[in-house]
């Protein structure tokens, strides 16, 4: 019963460090910036695109504006559909009001 249970791998730290340089980073980035602005082309297919960043933030942007006009129409739905089921539910109590009063002995 007790082999049911045991992994056969154990579960290891295994790190294999990688060693980064960012010396040679920056040189190799600011090497395609200037082949990109001379245009020179190179046959790799890395090729440099400025300020990434400001493109993560606008698309993120973009989709945090996609995101709130979809939970506002989310909002406004669910919002509907409680007051249809709060309707429904007093409805209900309102035209069997008494023998719900029967059933909890008031």
């Amino acid at each position: 019963m007790g082999r049911m249970f045991e992994r056969k791998d154990t579960r290891k730290f295994d790190l294999k460090p990688r060693y980064w340089d960012p010396d040679k980073e920056e040189r190799e980035e600011r090497e395609k910036r200037v082949k990109a602005e001379l245009g020179i082309e190179e046959n790799d297919k890395d090729v440099y695109v400025p300020h990434i960043d400001g493109k993560f933030r606008s698309l993120y942007n973009e989709r945090k504006a996609n995101r709130r006009g979809y939970n506002g129409k989310y909002a406004v739905r669910m919002f509907l559909i409680l007051i249809g089921v709060f309707l429904i539910v007093l409805y209900l109590l309102m035209r069997h009001s008494e023998s719900l009063f029967r059933f909890f002995g008031m």
